[in-house]
């Protein structure tokens, strides 16, 4: 059984049908999302509907992102957060433009199920954004910092490759994890189109939302399997949301 891990999706449908094809993906693999399912391209509301489906035969785990957040929040009370509207939240509203009351209520708890992080049997770390606690993730006061934390991966980008585990100065906040999987931080940001590994942090969002791909890695091999560019999926559409 394989264990893949998948990026932000960020309502990129296509492109998330091409990297379950590419990967060949089974009914004996296992599925580990990293969050923001919703908000950009036109098809969030579709997009969570194909992952209930998959989940019917799949082993899958959903973490929550800071999109999915926003998300649940309109779908639980119908208010719309300025911000969340200005960066992909009108998109999501009008791919729900369709979708039945009893439909909607499926999704919410679909939302309201997923976790804001999860820890494997080989003491791999899956979290959207990061944490900040010294002492790991059971630790951290702020839940939002699962979701919107950048300090992990600017860390993680400024650590000498020749820093090992075992060293005085590599930093506690890794040390409680084999390995950290996180999306939230486009690599295309730092000119990579394809998952970075920096210390024991892989960042696995490959920039679907803007001009880069969705990716999948299997966190055994860790082989990469990646979609088309979302936006040449998508090319009547411009990707509004911003992180």
């Amino acid at each position: 059984m394989r264990t893949l891990v998948i990026g932000d999706i960020h309502g990129g449908l296509k492109g998330l049908i091409q990297v379950v094809e590419r990967a060949k993906v089974n009914a004996s693999d296992a599925l580990i999302f990293l969050g923001d399912y919703v908000d950009g391209w036109s098809e969030s509301a579709q997009v969570i509907q194909y992952l209930i489906e998959l989940s019917k035969t799949n082993k899958c785990i959903f973490i929550k992102g800071n999109h999915d957040v926003w998300c649940e929040q309109w779908l639980a009370s119908g208010i719309i957060n300025d911000v969340w509207y200005m960066h992909g939240g009108k998109e999501t509203i009008e791919s729900y433009s369709g979708f039945s009351k009893e439909e909607k209520s499926n999704h919410l708890d679909f939302f309201e199920g997923m976790p804001l992080y999860h820890i494997d049997t080989e003491n791999r770390l899956f979290v959207h954004a990061g944490f900040t606690s010294l002492h790991g993730v059971e630790k951290e006061i702020d839940i939002r910092n699962f979701y919107f934390d950048r300090t992990l991966w600017e860390m993680a980008l400024t650590m000498d490759k020749r820093i090992k585990k075992d060293s005085k100065i590599y930093p506690n906040r890794l040390k409680h994890y084999s390995e950290i999987y996180i999306g939230h931080t486009p690599t295309i940001n730092f000119g990579e189109d394809q998952p970075m590994h920096c210390a024991n942090v892989w960042n696995v969002d490959t920039g679907a939302t803007f001009t880069g791909k969705l990716s999948a890695i299997d966190i055994d091999t860790k082989a990469i399997f990646q979609s088309d560019k979302l936006m040449d999926l998508y090319p009547n559409e411009i990707g509004r949301n911003k992180k």
